[in-house]
């Protein structure tokens, strides 16, 4: 059984001819919400997409879940890992409900729990809105609705709070809180340090594809 969620050790990543991330080293732990920070292009989506498999180092090694991210088989751990980008990643022509039973279907929930999990964020109102409609704080309540959906074992955001009312950011604490609650792990990526500092126990900055802890 592994004792880490995430395990980095030396992991470059270069993407065409440029080299996102060099020799970057990091570690987390069951339990442990990390809030990474940077200027804008110094690597933290990238690190975001490889810790949600999304991406494969082109050196070191890296290990989420268990699973080796220079194997095939890293797919199988992407049920257990939830991943909110800065942009929501929802179907413009489809309503808010029909992105979350789209979520919910494929991993075996019914249309009964995607309505419950739209409620759960606020928009149970907007149900019947196409995404295309929707304010950018909208959608991304949606993506959090799906994340609702399986509670995941990692939890991966990136600049959560962007967008977002009172109501919505407290919600995104509280999502981060029960992940670790339940020995899972959460990592933020964010400019907004004093917001985040106080839902994380680590920092965690990133500097020209480097990482300093």
């Amino acid at each position: 059984m592994t004792t880490t969620l995430v395990e980095f050790d030396d992991v470059s990543l270069r993407l065409g001819t440029t080299q996102i991330l060099r020799n970057a080293s990091f570690t987390l732990a069951p339990g442990e919400s990390v809030a990474l920070f940077g200027p804008n292009g110094s690597g933290k989506t990238t690190l975001l997409r490889l810790i949600a498999t999304l991406l494969k180092p082109t050196g070191g090694s890296a290990q989420v879940l268990g699973a080796d991210l220079a194997q095939a088989a890293r797919i199988n751990v992407r049920s257990h890992i939830g991943y909110v980008g800065h942009e929501p990643a929802l179907y413009p022509e489809m309503t808010l409900f029909e992105n979350t039973d789209f979520a919910a279907r494929l991993s075996g929930k019914t249309s009964q729990e995607a309505m419950r999990a739209l409620a759960a964020v606020g928009l149970d109102g907007a149900a019947e809105r196409r995404a295309a409609q929707c304010s950018h704080g909208m959608r991304r309540r949606a993506e959090f609705a799906r994340v609702l959906l399986s509670p995941p074992t990692l939890l991966l955001l990136d600049e959560p709070h962007s967008a977002l009312d009172a109501d919505a950011a407290a919600l995104v604490n509280e999502m981060a809180l029960q992940v670790t609650e339940r020995a899972g792990g959460v990592v933020i990526a964010s400019h907004d340090r004093e917001r985040v500092h106080e839902m994380t126990n680590r920092t965690v900055e990133l500097s020209g594809g480097t990482l300093v802890s």
